[in-house]
Order: structure tokens, then sequence, then C-alpha cells
């Protein structure tokens, strides 16, 4: 591409209003919140979201452990006192133990999800801006030479 063609492109571009390309932030009629840029990761209902699923996972932790264990300890003497019910309870004890331990588990992926999801945008953002910088930067340069 000549240099001069790049120039006639580049009016073109500058002439056709109704077309621009816009970052960091959301078109007049299509919402957005006033906030800089539309990778905002600081949400509060994801926050409470994280927030939530962490104290479950602490809670049921304590709680499904204390369940598990005296449910082992009665099923273990009604067993030894020779009562089916024993075992029932024993088969009881050994599912709330596997269920609780799924719980446990999508509580604790949730709230490393949302902190790495959290993570992850933070460090998009970082690259859109220092991409964009990189080419108001150039564009800039490209218009100086045209000045010349």
């Amino acid at each position: 591409m000549a240099w001069e063609e790049w120039d006639q492109l580049k009016a073109k571009a500058a002439d056709q209003h109704a077309v621009r390309m816009r970052l960091n932030q959301y078109p007049a009629d299509q919402g957005g919140d006033g906030t800089q840029g539309d990778l905002v990761v600081g949400h509060k209902d994801l926050e409470a979201v994280g927030k939530a699923a962490h104290e479950l996972f602490d809670h049921f932790t304590t709680y499904s452990g204390h369940a598990r264990v005296a449910s082992e300890s009665a099923a273990s003497g009604l067993k030894s006192e020779g009562y089916a019910l024993g075992g029932a309870l024993e088969h009881v004890a050994e599912r709330w133990s596997e269920q609780s331990k799924t719980l446990l588990d999508a509580c604790a992926h949730i709230s490393n999800h949302l902190r790495y999801t959290k993570n992850q945008h933070a460090a998009y953002e970082s690259y859109i801006s220092g991409a964009v910088s990189r080419i108001a930067t150039l564009d800039k340069g490209f218009d100086d030479r045209k000045d010349h």
C-alpha cells in the first residue's frame, strides 16, 4: 500500500462520521452505566456470590463434619447391638459424606472461578489499554509525518 493510498483511506474514514470505533464505553443508545470501560470486574453482585460460596464452604465443612461423625458413631453403636438400622444409618452416613464433598467442591469451584475471572479480566483490561495506547501513538506518528 502506497503512502498516498493510506492517507486517502484515513481521510475517507475521518469523513464517515456515522461509523466510528468506540473504546472504553458503550454507545449512548445501548445503555451503560457511565463507568470507564466495559470490562468491569468488581461487580458487587458477583462479589456477593463469591463471598456466599466461600462462607457456605467454611460453615458447611464444620457442620457437615459434625453430622457425619455423629451419624457414624450412632451407626456403629446400633450395629454393635445387632440392630439392622445400624447398617442403614451407616449407608446414609456414607452417602452424606459423598454428597457433602460434592457440595464443598462446587462451592470451592464457584469461589475460585470468580476470583480467577476477576484477575483475568483485570489482565485483559491492562492488555487492551496498552494496545490501544500503542495504536494511538502509531496513529499520531502517521499524522505528524503527514504534516511535514
